[in-house]
């Protein structure tokens, strides 16, 4: 459902930019087209919100420091739960290393700074903080929700309304909410949910009828170096999604495949376009050709882009691969792709998210080969 759900929404977004680019921002539909837009990304979310919860949500997981994470994080939250309510960091000093995605953890924060703004309708206060905690064998026993070992705790807990303790077992469960019609989806805390145990984390929650809600979110921590950089994060530039480079599109689904083709073709690309891994064999065998990048679906009839980009590598040696799907982390990497870090790219995405990837994997094989070189 959500491969088919994530097509659908690339053919409705992708053809919305290619019409507001066409009309310009002064023309009189251009507001039409924005909400088109704006509801193909908010329908995105709720997706994305989905896989979290069955906890099949790409992941891209980087070494972090949880306080600064944290306190990124911190600048946008003021917005979200508005003046009348108190907000209070308390990071713990030297706190340890985890592994986690960035993203998916803002989601987690997010999420329940807004089911605390909810709780507090009248105003209050929110206080947010970490810490490091050893639990050993004696104390799992005592609190068996969390196994013994060494983590970093994040605590999100408000001076709200409180959960009757007749909803506290049933508060993680997709579409369950005691928000009135119209003000919850009952998807915030699922995602959050989903999201700590993707990520190998427990979550506890302590609450009572008036007196505020605690929530409690353990994750392991780790000794590896911490990350540098946010490997993966596009952020489309119009300034450089320009190229004259050779690419190879295929996709099986022929309206997610015309809309990526036209705009490629308007960043100055001379793009070779293929309906699935056969076809694709076919149209570079021909004499004289290149490809300096496949950008490929990765599950297709009859061969995947796993598949297909071994066959080519035989020709084509120096050519870089970037596969983009709609289908899970799991069932990706099934169809015999290593690695999801760097050449990437989770469907429903823009097309000008495309045409950065694809600059930024071009330009990557540029300044490899240039340190090769020296």
């Amino acid at each position: 459902m959500a491969h088919d759900f994530n097509n659908l929404l690339m053919v409705i977004s992708s053809y919305a930019e290619l019409m507001q680019d066409a009309i310009g921002p002064e023309h009189r539909l251009h507001r039409n087209v924005q909400e088109v837009l704006s509801a193909s990304r908010r329908a995105a979310d709720l997706t994305r919100q989905l896989l979290a919860f069955g906890r099949k949500q790409t992941q891209s997981l980087q070494v972090l420091d949880f306080n600064c994470v944290l306190q990124d994080i911190s600048r946008m939250l003021p917005r979200l739960i508005g003046e009348d309510i108190e907000l209070s960091i308390l990071p713990h000093d030297g706190t340890g290393k985890v592994k986690l995605d960035p993203v998916q953890i803002e989601q987690v924060v997010m999420n329940l700074a807004a089911n605390a703004r909810d709780a507090m309708p009248q105003g209050g206060k929110l206080t947010i903080a970490t810490c490091d905690v050893d639990l050993d064998d004696e104390y799992v026993a005592t609190h068996p929700v969390v196994p013994a070992g060494r983590y970093v705790v994040l605590e999100v807990s408000d001076t709200g309304e409180g959960i009757e303790a007749l909803h506290l077992p049933h508060i993680f469960e997709p579409f369950y909410t005691t928000k009135e019609n119209g003000k919850g989806t009952g998807l915030g805390l699922a995602t959050v949910y989903g999201i700590v145990k993707q990520s190998g984390g427990f979550i506890w929650v302590y609450s009572e009828l008036g007196m505020g809600t605690a929530f409690k979110i353990y994750f392991p921590r780790v000794e590896a170096r911490m990350s540098t950089s946010s490997e993966g994060d596009v952020v489309p530039d119009a300034s450089k999604l320009h190229g004259t480079e050779t690419l190879l599109l295929v996709e099986d689904e022929s309206a997610v495949r015309h809309p990526a083709l036209e705009f490629q073709k308007q960043c100055g690309y001379t793009v070779i376009e293929a309906k699935d891994g056969l076809q694709a064999i076919d149209v570079v065998h021909k004499p004289g050709g290149t490809v300096d990048l496949m950008v490929t679906d990765v599950v297709m009839p009859g061969m995947s882009g796993g598949q297909l980009a071994e066959l080519l590598a035989e020709k084509y040696p120096d050519m870089k691969v970037l596969f983009v799907s709609g289908y899970s982390e799991q069932v990706v990497l099934r169809h015999q792709i290593a690695s999801l870090h760097a050449n990437f790219l989770q469907k429903p995405f823009t097309l000008k998210s495309l045409a950065a990837k694809v600059r930024e994997v071009l330009d990557a094989t540029t300044a490899a080969a240039a340190g090769a070189g020296q």
